[in-house]
């Protein structure tokens, strides 16, 4: 049974109405130079053993990074932290000139002051449609207990009243 063909933009829409966080996803490439970009396809896969799941589309020029990166991670920004989420979805050069970073598992790095940080070891790649699925196994983590940026309907919001 065919189905009907669904508007990649009124797709993109309707999965805007999903509120997500904010990362910038690391790793160290080949030839040691650090690579990272901003991503809000990130989930949780597994507590036992723990696991997490993010994706990058097939066509990204980061991709081969990732790839062949043993390691990568997860830095789950806060809200003081859009500037640098932009600046890594955008087409800057040195992406790491600013904030502070530190060298995590397998050299990937870590943002200080993000809301938290998962480090990983890249386990499983799986191609799935226009994207590759990278699922990795949490080494150590660290969460600073700060509210973290989110992006809802194509903009950044800030956390609000908990309720």
């Amino acid at each position: 049974m065919n189905s009907p063909a669904v508007d990649p933009r009124a797709l993109r829409t309707v999965l805007g109405r999903f509120a997500t966080g904010v990362t910038i996803i690391t790793c160290v490439d080949e030839a040691g130079e650090r690579i990272g970009l901003t991503a809000n396809s990130f989930s949780a896969l597994s507590l036992d053993p723990p696991l997490v799941l993010w994706s990058l589309r097939q066509v990204s020029p980061s991709l081969g990074a990732f790839r062949a990166a043993t390691h990568f991670a997860i830095n789950i920004l806060a809200e003081s932290q859009v500037d640098l989420s932009r600046r890594f979805a955008s087409g800057v050069t040195d992406k790491f000139a600013e904030g502070l970073w530190s060298e995590g598992a397998g050299g990937a790095p870590v943002l200080s002051g993000s809301a938290a940080v998962l480090e990983c070891e890249r386990t499983v790649e799986q191609t799935a449609g226009d994207h590759v699925l990278f699922i990795g196994r949490v080494l150590k983590l660290a969460d600073l207990a700060t509210p973290p940026l989110l992006f809802h309907g194509g903009h950044y919001h800030l956390l609000g009243e908990v309720l």
